[in-house]
């Protein structure tokens, strides 16, 4: 078994890939006060229930929180006796980057390019919906080069909620139509189809200035609620990331052989 971190800032996903499938996706809220110790002991039952021996051949992480770092290192030194490889930079992975500074890409975002590039002839964009809502822009050329940083939709609503005291929270749905007709749906539709909308024209600009046949797609936890919302989005891939660790930990393993 192979094991792939993505450390995120507000979760951070486990996946165990078996060398075909990945055969186990678990989610852990993200924390820095965590230690490899509990991280183990939060890891292990979940072994058990799946029925898969607690031990891995090697792991890979992704990480934009690096105050966990050490605790993840150390989960799979101590715990699995395999050293972890990070992802840092796209020239470590023979991905090129072209954004300003090249190693200001997050380690999602390189692997979220590398997992698209494996799969769709560029151009591409990723849209990856987490705390914020990434675009990870790849030029018909094959080049990482940038793209777009918009706040979460939990991150917006969330803002929302705590200044505005009669605005009751919503579910994450979207209503039958634009028009609410109370209260709830009135910001269910605000959030839900001003979002989807959003996330349409950004793409949409972006898809120009890449000449107008970019493959779109969808990843992250809250991504799969916006499939048929966005018109631009042609697919939900939501192990995207993963795949992309998986990439660059052979890449990486490849690299420290020679």
């Amino acid at each position: 078994m192979r094991l792939a971190i993505d450390v995120g800032n507000t979760h951070t996903v486990y996946g165990l890939h078996d060398g075909v499938t990945w055969v186990a996706v678990w989610r852990r809220a993200t924390s820095i006060s965590d230690t490899e110790d509990e991280l183990a002991a939060w890891l292990f039952p979940l072994f058990e229930i799946s029925g898969i021996p607690f031990g891995v051949v090697d792991a890979v992480c992704g990480s934009v929180v690096p105050g966990v770092n050490d605790a993840i290192a150390k989960l799979a030194e101590k715990h699995f006796r395999v050293p972890l490889r990070f992802l840092r930079r796209g020239d470590d992975v023979g991905l090129r980057v072209t954004y300003d500074p090249p190693h200001a890409v997050g380690a999602d975002r390189l692997a979220n390019a590398l997992a698209a590039l494996a799969r769709f002839a560029p151009p591409i964009v990723v849209v990856d919906f987490g705390t914020a809502t990434t675009f990870d822009t790849i030029d018909r050329d094959g080049s990482y080069i940038g793209g777009v940083i918009l706040p979460g939709v939990k991150t917006s609503a969330n803002a929302l909620f705590a200044h505005a005291a009669k605005l009751p929270a919503v579910e994450f749905t979207a209503p039958e139509r634009v028009i609410g007709r109370n209260t709830v749906d009135s910001i269910r539709s605000g959030i839900m189809f001003g979002y989807a909308s959003a996330v349409d024209g950004l793409a949409g600009r972006i898809n120009s200035e890449l000449g107008g046949d970019a493959t779109i797609l969808a990843t992250g936890g809250l991504g799969g609620i916006f499939i048929g919302l966005c018109t631009t989005i042609s697919s939900y891939e939501p192990t995207l990331t993963l795949d992309g660790l998986r990439i660059a930990a052979d890449r990486l393993a490849a690299g420290a052989s020679n």
